[in-house]
């Protein structure tokens, strides 16, 4: 058996913040350095990317089959450009076939679709990380309950996928109210600090603490002022669950919009 490839959890940033004029200009620089490192550290050793994002719910956990998935513009009112992006990377049909069997084990409820494209929340920031787009990636649905248990036990039901090349994403925001957020920037919004402060906190404990936390997240201080709707930290339950026991450390952080954000690896450290 191969060693376990690490898996992440990445804030995606505002639609398609990385590729056009912003306010300040440099408002993006960093996140978007972190996905090109990331992006080059894994090159060599990935097979193919899974790739959970806050903008797919589905009444199961559904998988996009597409042999050449076509790109989602799920994101309103920014420039034509921007609607005009490519990233033609192939999927992973067979991956998703071996997904589903690993799902099927566990007796966890799904479903396939060859006909979505990949929505902004993958394809923005895997542009950075992957811009050569050439390795195969599979998309795969939250489930519309947003239960943080079934989607811990969807991770742990991926997780030997790490030690078959396949790298494991969780795509969303550490912190995601719409009404907080500023475009001029400014402090950070003490309740997303609290919270960035106890994510990054559990995510380093050990995995039975850390799932507890992760189960019970609306009684972190500033959760519910955090994420208004749970869609854009389920994701990050996946990873976690995905990790078994590699505690999860922050590998960016930054206020972000007036609101702290971070990302997190779980395993595969130097």
């Amino acid at each position: 058996m191969t060693q376990a490839l690490p898996c992440f959890f990445l804030p995606h940033g505002a639609g398609p913040c990385f590729f056009m004029d912003w306010e300040p200009t440099d408002t993006w620089q960093s996140l978007a350095r972190c996905l090109r490192e990331l992006g080059e550290g894994l090159r060599a050793s990935t097979r193919a990317l899974l790739v959970v994002s806050a903008h797919w719910e589905e009444p199961v956990f559904t998988l996009n089959t597409a042999p050449r998935p076509g790109l989602l513009f799920d994101y309103y009112g920014f420039p034509p450009s921007t609607y005009q992006l490519s990233w033609p990377a192939p999927g992973a049909p067979e991956l998703a076939g071996q997904v589903a069997e690993l799902l099927a084990q566990q007796g966890i409820a799904h479903a396939s679709t060859p006909l979505r494209g990949l929505d902004h929340g993958v394809f923005i920031p895997l542009m950075l990380a992957f811009p050569q787009a050439d390795i195969p990636v599979l998309q795969l649905s939250l489930h519309g309950d947003l239960d943080p248990q079934a989607h811990l036990a969807l991770g742990q039901a991926l997780a030997p996928l790490r030690h078959e090349g396949v790298v494991i994403i969780g795509s969303g925001m550490s912190y995601h109210n719409m009404r907080r957020f500023r475009l001029q920037g400014g402090p950070a919004d003490p309740d997303s600090l609290d919270f960035d402060a106890w994510l990054t906190q559990s995510l380093a404990l050990p995995a039975a603490q850390r799932h507890q936390r992760l189960t019970n997240w609306l009684a972190a201080p500033g959760a519910r002022a955090a994420h208004p709707r749970e869609e854009h930290l389920m994701p990050l339950h996946v990873v976690a669950g995905a990790a078994l026991e590699d505690p999860g450390e922050r590998i960016f952080a930054q206020n972000l919009m007036a609101s702290a954000q971070s990302a997190y690896q779980f395993g595969g450290y130097s």
